[in-house]
């Protein structure tokens, strides 16, 4: 028996989520299934987590268990074969038996982007959240450092959650602008990079903080205000749940030594 750990790029827009779903089309569905076609083994998939439905990967991570003697590193173009074009495998380890890609994944980092130009782009919408109008960016790094530290994030987690323990540390979080896609001379505000690095998320909590975030942003909140938003304990204090299709999976870290060549 092997344990292969691979490493899935996806577009989100039209799957609902990564996670097997009753009703299928997911990229868990997809993967296990170009497996099957590949090997003839009904395997199940491992992930470092769950996303939402529209929601995109970068670097997400999955093992599962195969008796398949396929050279590891003929994996990845084996199944991107079998996979549609909209997912693709960019990387696979052989990773010893004990190896869990959910319970021994150290830290996850999201990005999330906002397009504050005044029109979107039209080559990167399905990624982009578009927000033409002005944001005070400043004040949203300010808030968004409050946000960092070891908090019971209650505030900001969906009320479906099913956690009995809202307590998680964001280690990092951060806000890039690139103008690259900005009008010379115009009011354009450029597009906007969140990046939060934590040791596990809960249930919409990437979105609730960039949907304060927002508020902040368009001056409904100051960033003096989220202290008291994490403290309240209370999801109606936080601002909205920011649309599902600007957030991003974008890379998990392990332990070095926990994987093989």
């Amino acid at each position: 028996m092997r344990n292969i750990c691979m490493r899935v790029n996806y577009d989100g827009t039209r799957y609902h989520g990564f996670q097997t779903q009753p009703d299928g089309n997911t990229i868990q569905d997809h993967i296990e299934s170009a497996i099957y076609s590949l090997t003839g083994e009904k395997v199940k998939l491992t992930a470092s987590g769950r996303t939402d439905a529209g929601v995109h990967a970068y670097g997400q991570v999955f093992n599962f268990m195969t008796e398949s003697p396929i050279p590891i590193h003929r994996w990845c173009l084996a199944l991107n074969a079998w996979l549609p074009e909209d997912i693709i495998l960019t990387d696979a380890k052989e990773v010893p038996l004990s190896f869990h890609a959910r319970h021994m994944a150290k830290r996850k980092t999201y990005r999330y982007s906002i397009n504050a130009n005044r029109f979107p782009d039209i080559f990167h919408r399905r990624t982009q959240f578009h927000h033409p109008t002005r944001l005070d960016i400043e004040a949203m790094r300010k808030a968004l450092q409050l946000m960092v530290g070891t908090y019971d994030y209650t505030s900001f987690a969906s009320t479906q959650s099913q956690k009995l323990n809202h307590v998680r540390t964001v280690y990092e979080a951060y806000i890039t602008v690139d103008y690259s896609f900005s009008r010379p001379g115009s009011d354009d505000q450029g597009i906007i990079h969140t990046y939060v690095t934590g040791s596990g998320f809960l249930q919409h909590m990437v979105r609730i903080m960039v949907g304060t975030l927002m508020d902040v942003g368009e001056g409904k909140k100051s960033p003096e205000d989220i202290p008291a938003i994490l403290e309240a304990k209370d999801r109606t204090k936080a601002g909205p749940t920011a649309v599902a299709h600007g957030l991003m999976l974008w890379n998990v870290e392990y332990d070095e030594n926990v994987q093989k060549t």
